[in-house]
């Protein structure tokens, strides 16, 4: 799996494109195109000792259990789309707290550089809205399963969160 698999000709000139194990180039006109990871920011938001999941609307993993977060826009910082993101998908203002760390996850034909952190909410109407269809919180002892969870990092990032303490 690789974000320029199946790519033969240049999207600008529509020239044959050679490829090398990190890249295309166009010998035509220039244009060369990275295989690389693609942004996304998600939080394991808190409240009262619980998580919030949120049960996915689309494929892929179309009805399992989601970190809340997405893909950042170009040129945007990942606080800002971490707010934008958790604002889509839960209606919630949030406040971000501890950054988790990082972790990539194989995504349709790409790897996501995930950027994970704490998160509390602060404001807005808590509902499903985007890209989920329900909302729930999840106290340390109920989590979903592996089996359950839209992606298999999700259960190290719930399994850190677990171990913590939890915050006041």
């Amino acid at each position: 799996m690789g974000a320029l698999d199946g790519w033969r000709h240049c999207p600008r000139c529509a020239a044959p494109l050679e490829r090398s194990p990190e890249s295309v180039v166009c010998p035509a006109c220039g244009y060369e195109q990275w295989a690389n990871s693609v942004p996304g920011a998600q939080a394991v938001v808190e409240r009262d000792g619980c998580a919030l999941l949120g049960r996915r609307r689309f494929e892929p993993s179309a009805g399992l259990w989601d970190i809340p977060g997405g893909f950042l826009q170009e040129n945007e910082h990942p606080h800002d789309g971490l707010r934008r993101e958790l604002r889509e998908e839960t209606g919630l203002e949030i406040e971000i707290g501890e950054y988790l760390g990082s972790w990539l996850e194989a995504y349709h034909h790409r790897f996501v550089l995930c950027l994970t952190w704490l998160a509390r909410p602060v404001g807005g109407g808590e509902r499903a809205g985007d890209d989920l269809v329900e909302l729930r919180w999840f106290g340390r002892e109920e989590l979903p399963g592996p089996d359950e969870l839209a992606f298999p990092t999700f259960a190290e990032i719930l399994s850190l969160w677990r171990a913590r303490e939890p915050r006041p």
